[in-house]
């Protein structure tokens, strides 16, 4: 194959954008224009001015931790303004941020930590108890404030380059640990330049922030905006899981431009938009895009594809409203200074339109794995296309062809790393987490579809001689220890795994779980207002014309995600708040009904009590 068209790209020169790097732009802003909003969510407005005073008062007080080049700052605050302008104080400071999730399980934060062994490490009174000590220094925010502020307004000096780390963000690891990428402020730069040109983002343009902090679209969502001078918008987080919500809410804000995972994309282009809305791209990414778009959007819709050792995005294309059956919407050319190779397992070029692996090179590669050299060699290879000696490639484990646009079909995995909701998994973590309950022998999960097309993670387990765990009993356990997106929905109980010659697990002579072959489990009908109730509510988010009253939510498409609209429309329909835990282990309209009308009661006991 043509190597020209088998390793497309757009060069251009970093210098000839701009000889600075994204914190010294975003600090120009603030000379230009230090009234106008950078920062807002539901509690903070921060102008370009209070930005560029408070980063450069926190970067002073860094630098007298210690921070400088190539220094790992470690970031847990959550969605918020703060996250934002803390991690732009650590960039002035010339130290690198590794963003932390609350939300995930203290052990997993517990282990990155450590394993990023940071200068500093950065929270506040909420997080503080439940976060490891070590030798790094511990800056809680909400109690340490006064000594901040009490720093110069100048930003220190700092004698960053590009070759210098701008942030590590971890994934999941195929070991059962996380992994930490390391990106520089040169592949950073590269996505901003890229993003501004393309989709020509101007100072008046409205974005959001909707990622999760963990989820490297966060660092797409505010450097390109912020490095433009134009303002981000963080959204609380009852709106990041209603679409119609989230549609009301952009277009209130006068959002122009925004990022949404795939899941939630695909919901939104199927609602109806006001014509005259300020959205003017809706950019989507990090899972299949299974749907086109309708002609009647008064937007563009993007499609956007690249793993995080490549700096986010790795290629991107508007989506054609016009649906193809035999093709799910492409994932686009490569973006500026990027390099995608279709290769053979002898890193040849494939022929046109035939299937090989995706290896990605260019600007954009990540400098490695933290603290994994022997990982590091095997995923980063020395790219044998590219004119510089040094240059190297990331094999991605992805499979592609190409089109005849010059585009590249996505077509799946090669090994067992799959993405759900958006989230890169690798299964083997999950495995690592299962094998640790006393009641396990021995355990092996994968993606499955369900009948509505949805990847479902299903588990299959080994118990122990005399042991006898449920479903509800593990789901439990692995929420205690993973991210909500990496637990099963399904758990098949096996007296052993299968094998094949190489003595590894038969996937093919797995059994299908039956829940996932069928729509509903029977034909019980709701029997109370209050089955009736939650039976509307579940067809109408799962889209299907049935449910019984004993059928499971996770077996017909429902996830973490979708639980989390479910427990909003009962909390209006009902009243009470029923936690995702709660969800877990009551799975049905019937198991539902029975913790809705208990937490009715206990309310109505407890406004008796209160009246009394």
């Amino acid at each position: 194959m043509d190597m020209a068209s088998n390793a497309m790209s757009t060069p251009r020169s970093l210098s000839a954008i701009s000889p600075d790097l994204v914190p010294e732009i975003v600090d120009k802003w603030a000379d230009i224009t230090p009234g106008v909003i950078a920062l807002s969510d539901d509690h903070t407005r921060m102008t370009y001015g209070h930005l560029n005073r408070c980063s450069n008062q926190f970067a002073q007080y860094l630098s007298t931790l210690g921070v400088k080049a190539d220094s790992l700052v470690a970031l847990c605050l959550g969605r918020s303004v703060a996250q934002t302008w803390i991690a732009l104080a650590v960039l002035k400071a010339g130290g690198a941020y590794v963003p932390l999730d609350p939300s995930y399980p203290v052990d997993r934060i517990s282990f990155m930590v450590r394993d990023a062994e940071p200068c500093v490490l950065i929270t506040n009174r909420a997080m503080v108890e439940h976060l490891p000590a070590g030798p790094w220094h511990t800056v809680v925010v909400d109690r340490d404030l006064r000594e901040i502020e009490r720093q110069p307004v100048q930003a220190p000096p700092c004698c960053v380059t590009g070759e210098n780390l701008a942030y590590v963000i971890y994934t999941s690891g195929s070991t059962g640990t996380p992994k930490g990428v390391e990106i520089t402020h040169r592949s950073l730069l590269n996505l901003v330049s890229w993003h501004q040109r393309n989709f020509a983002v101007t100072a008046r343009d409205r974005a959001t922030s909707l990622s999760s902090v963990g989820f490297d679209a966060a660092v797409w969502e505010v450097w390109p905006h912020l490095a433009a001078g134009a303002s981000v918008h963080v959204p609380g987080d009852a709106l990041r899981y209603q679409p119609v919500a989230l549609r009301d809410w952009l277009v209130e804000m006068g959002i122009t431009i925004s990022f949404v995972p795939t899941l939630l994309a695909e919901r939104l282009i199927t609602l109806s938009w006001p014509a005259h809305t300020a959205l003017r791209a809706l950019l989507t990414g990090a899972d299949v895009l299974h749907h086109y778009p309708s002609q009647t959007l008064p937007f563009t819709f993007f499609n956007n594809y690249g793993p995080t050792e490549c700096t986010v995005v790795a290629t991107s294309a508007p989506v054609s409203s016009v649906e193809r059956p035999d093709l799910v919407p492409p994932i686009g050319w490569p973006i500026d200074n990027t390099q995608v190779y279709i290769l053979d397992e002898h890193l040849q070029p494939v022929t046109a339109g035939s299937a090989g692996e995706l290896y990605i090179g260019g600007t954009s590669v990540a400098r490695g794995y933290r603290n994994n050299p022997q990982l590091t060699a095997d995923k980063f290879v020395p790219d044998p296309f590219s004119a510089i000696a040094s240059a190297r490639m990331y094999r991605t484990g992805d499979l592609g062809r190409s089109l005849p646009d010059g585009q590249i079909a996505f077509l799946g995995r090669i090994d067992d790393q799959v993405k759900i909701r958006g989230y890169r998994i690798e299964l083997n973590e999950i495995v690592a987490a299962l094998d640790h309950h006393t009641a396990i022998e021995m355990s092996f999960v994968l993606a499955r579809e369900n009948t509505s097309g949805q990847k479902q993670l299903v588990a299959y387990v080994v118990p122990r001689n005399g042991s006898k765990p449920s479903g509800e009993d593990l789901r439990r356990f692995l929420v205690s220890q993973l991210p909500d997106y990496m637990v099963p929905e399904v758990f098949v109980f096996v007296s052993s795994l299968p094998l094949n010659a190489n003595g590894k697990v038969d996937r093919s002579a797995l059994p299908m779980p039956p829940e996932l072959t069928s729509e509903t489990g029977t034909d019980t009908a709701p029997r109370v207002m209050i089955e009736e109730r939650l039976r509307d509510i579940l067809q109408t988010l799962l889209g299907i014309s049935t449910v019984a009253v004993d059928d499971n939510f996770f077996m017909l498409g429902g996830n973490s995600l979708l639980g989390t609209q479910l427990i909003s429309r009962m909390r209006d329909a009902f009243g009470v708040e029923v936690s995702l835990l709660v969800l877990f282990d009551h799975s049905t309209i019937a198991g539902l009904a029975v913790q809705v009308e208990k937490l009715i009661l206990e309310k109505l006991d407890a406004g008796h009590r209160d009246s009394a």
